[in-house]
């Protein structure tokens, strides 16, 4: 499945090529209300065991031509975000709106707080096809249930969010441009980590609501959390009853999914109630043992601090490549120096053009995390759920139906858009893995 990126947190990388994959949802769903009785787990086991991905010809067939069509899209949508900031400053907007903000304050903050947000609501307002078009494609494809009007809300609040926090980032970017011109992109990396920190602290709390309603899972399946704390006391790992959470995406979706979030007092496990109605109890126990592997293991902050050291060198090219064009082309599209406010569009253009060429890197990464993630579920699961590794597969083979994985993508494929292991990978890995048989030793959970 291709990875599904806070909007927000996505569009403000993107415009600035800071840290990439730092805030995302973690593709693993889980489970159905309910405790597993005896009863259940004989069921569940006694099941036909999964060992490759194979879903009904039927549902291949769609799931093929989704992500043919989503894959199109992607690369249409990334010329057009090309296209979009080349338009900008062939037209010379930016000019005259800097124009404009010089001539109403003198001072740069205020500058920047009446530029930045109409450079951006005008970029916004020119990508809103191409984000009504993806709507459409998940609409038809029946992963989205949303209404338009909803969307469009949602849309507009997404756009809020993102102006006032692009807003902030900009303004610093261009305070380290005019104190360091040569240095700008190294000092604009470290001061872009605290604010995204502070993002990524706050999202669970004050983001995501704006998007979706949260219930307290002790309170909507309590019987469910009593299972999953049993797998907590497994992992020996803090995670209270309080900070797991349901999530009311059947309101706008149809795929099954989990994540974690935050860190310190507002981290939280979140499952959808989509996959609390789809998969059963057993699996949901894997899925939220994947979910505290990326706790348990450090996954947020290693991959934060490799993303971040990943991203030093787009910008640092990024850094040459905008001088170099400033100097050539800057009097043609009346940008006076680098630090002159006009410059975002390029900037924009240069840093978005090098985020997107290096997202196999980030991908690479979050795909070792997950598929480790993985593992630590199986292991952790382990004496709690009778044969975990085909509870596992069998739930992969379920998700993946639904969410219309892909089921046999290319090299390239896999390179360019999965920042998890694709569908065919997981199902194998959680049939297959079995030390405990073999007499080998596990890797994370005694």
């Amino acid at each position: 499945m291709i990875r599904q990126t806070p909007s927000l947190l996505r569009s403000t990388v993107v415009l600035l090529c800071t840290l990439s994959p730092l805030v995302r949802a973690q593709e693993i769903p889980g489970s159905r209300s309910g405790s597993p009785t005896a009863q259940s787990a004989s069921a569940e086991t006694a099941d036909p065991a999964i060992s490759s991905y194979s879903p009904p010809s039927e549902q291949l067939r769609k799931a093929v031509a989704y992500c043919a069509a989503r894959y199109r899209h992607f690369f249409v949508n990334a010329l057009w975000g090309i296209l979009i900031p080349l338009l900008i400053l062939g037209l010379r907007v930016a000019p005259r709106l800097r124009d404009w903000a010089e001539r109403v304050s003198s001072c740069r903050f205020v500058q920047v707080a009446l530029y930045a947000p109409l450079l951006l609501l005008a970029l916004a307002v020119l990508t809103l096809p191409s984000d009504v078009w993806d709507h459409t494609l998940e609409r038809r494809y029946g992963l989205s249930i949303q209404g338009w009007v909803s969307w469009l809300a949602d849309w507009v609040m997404n756009l809020i969010v993102l102006l006032i926090v692009a807003t902030f980032l900009i303004w610093i970017l261009y305070a380290v441009i005019r104190c360091s011109p040569r240095r700008w992109w190294f000092y604009f990396w470290l001061a872009s980590i605290p604010v995204l920190l502070g993002i990524f602290f706050v999202q669970p709390m004050v983001i995501d609501p704006l998007f979706f309603h949260f219930t307290p899972l002790r309170a909507s399946q309590p019987a469910l959390v009593a299972e999953l704390e049993r797998v907590v006391q497994h992992a020996g790992m803090d995670l209270p009853p309080e900070r797991m959470f349901e999530m009311n995406a059947s309101s706008k979706l149809t795929s099954l999914n989990a994540y974690v979030s935050g860190f310190g007092a507002s981290k939280r496990a979140v499952i959808w109630d989509t996959t609390l109605k789809e998969a059963t109890t057993l699996e949901v126990l894997f899925v939220f043992g994947h979910e505290m592997g990326h706790y348990v293991l450090f996954h947020l902050p290693k991959e934060f601090a490799i993303d971040a050291g990943l991203v030093l060198v787009p910008l640092y090219v990024g850094f040459r490549l905008v001088a170099w064009m400033v100097a050539r082309w800057g009097q043609c599209w009346r940008i006076r120096a680098l630090d002159d406010l006009a410059s975002l569009p390029l900037l924009i253009l240069v840093l978005g053009l090098l985020a997107f060429l290096t997202m196999p890197a980030f991908n690479a990464v979050s795909r070792y995390f997950e598929h480790e993630a993985d593992r630590y579920g199986l292991e952790v699961i382990h004496g709690i759920v009778p044969n975990q590794g085909r509870v596992a597969a069998r739930f992969f083979e379920k998700s993946g139906e639904i969410n219309l994985a892909d089921p046999n993508p290319g090299t390239f494929v896999k390179i360019w858009f999965f920042d998890h292991p694709p569908r065919p990978e997981r199902v194998h890995f959680a049939a297959t893995y079995d030390p405990w048989s073999h007499g080998q030793k596990t890797t994370y959970v005694p």
